[in-house]
C-alpha cells in the first residue's frame, strides 16, 4: 500500500479523522480505485437485489468524494443525497454531479434527517471504530420509514472489534429490523482486506 491508504486503519485520535480525510480528498479516488475498492458497488447491488425501489430517495451516509454515490447511480438509483463530515471530500462529491444535494455534518453529533425523507440509506465503508460508532445504526434507522432498508459494510477490522456487530444483533433481537442480506467478500482487493455487506429492513 502507498499514500494515505496505508494509514487509514492504523487508528486515529479523537477528532483526527476529519482532518485525515480532508488531506486525503485529492488522491482518494485514484488511490482506492487502483486497489479495486468494491464495497460501494456491493452495497448498491445488495439493495437492488433485496427489492429496494431505486426511484425512492436514498441517503448516502459518509459519502466522501462520491464513490458510493456513483455506485448507487450505476445501480439505477435516481435521487441521491450525501452527507459527510469532510468538507474537502464533499467538494469532490459535488463535482461529480451525482447528488441532488450534499451536506456537511458534525461527526460528533447524532445523524438526523427528516422522517421518511429517505426510503433507504447506505453506509459503505463508513462504520468502523475510528469513523462512525455503533449508534450510527440506530440513528439511520430512526429516520427511515417502516420497510426502509439500510445497506452497510463492516470490514475485517470492524468485525474484529465487535462493537458494531453487537449493536446490530441487539437491533435485530429487539425487533426493530430484520437482517435481509449478509455476504462476505472483497472490500479493497489490492490490500487483501475483506468486508461483510448487510441489508437491514426496518420493521
Amino acid at each position: 500500500m502507498a499514500g494515505k491508504l496505508d494509514h487509514a486503519y492504523a487508528g486515529m485520535a479523537e477528532g483526527g479523522a476529519v482532518e485525515f480525510y480532508d488531506d486525503w480528498a485529492e488522491s482518494y479516488d485514484d488511490e482506492l480505485g487502483s486497489q479495486g475498492y468494491v464495497t460501494p458497488k456491493r452495497c448498491a447491488e445488495a439493495l437492488i437485489a433485496m427489492g429496494a425501489d431505486p426511484a425512492q430517495p436514498i441517503l448516502d451516509v459518509g459519502c466522501g468524494t462520491g464513490v458510493s454515490g456513483a455506485a448507487l447511480a450505476a445501480a439505477g438509483f435516481d435521487v441521491i443525497d450525501g452527507v459527510d463530515p469532510s468538507a474537502e471530500m464533499l467538494v469532490r462529491a459535488r463535482d461529480k454531479d451525482i447528488y441532488r444535494a450534499v451536506r456537511e455534518i458534525d461527526r460528533a453529533a447524532p445523524l438526523v434527517a427528516p422522517d421518511s425523507a429517505y426510503h433507504n440509506a447506505v453506509a459503505a465503508g463508513v462504520l468502523s471504530p475510528d469513523l462512525a460508532p455503533p449508534e450510527a445504526l440506530d440513528q439511520i434507522l430512526e429516520f427511515l420509514p417502516v420497510g426502509g432498508r439500510l445497506a452497510f459494510s463492516l470490514n475485517d477490522h470492524a468485525i474484529a472489534d465487535g462493537a458494531h456487530l453487537g449493536r446490530m444483533s441487539e437491533i435485530i433481537d429487539g425487533g426493530w429490523a430484520d437482517l435481509e442480506f449478509k455476504e462476505y467478500g472483497d472490500h479493497i482487493p489490492g490490500t487483501g482486506l475483506k468486508a461483510y455487506v448487510y441489508v437491514l429492513r426496518k420493521r
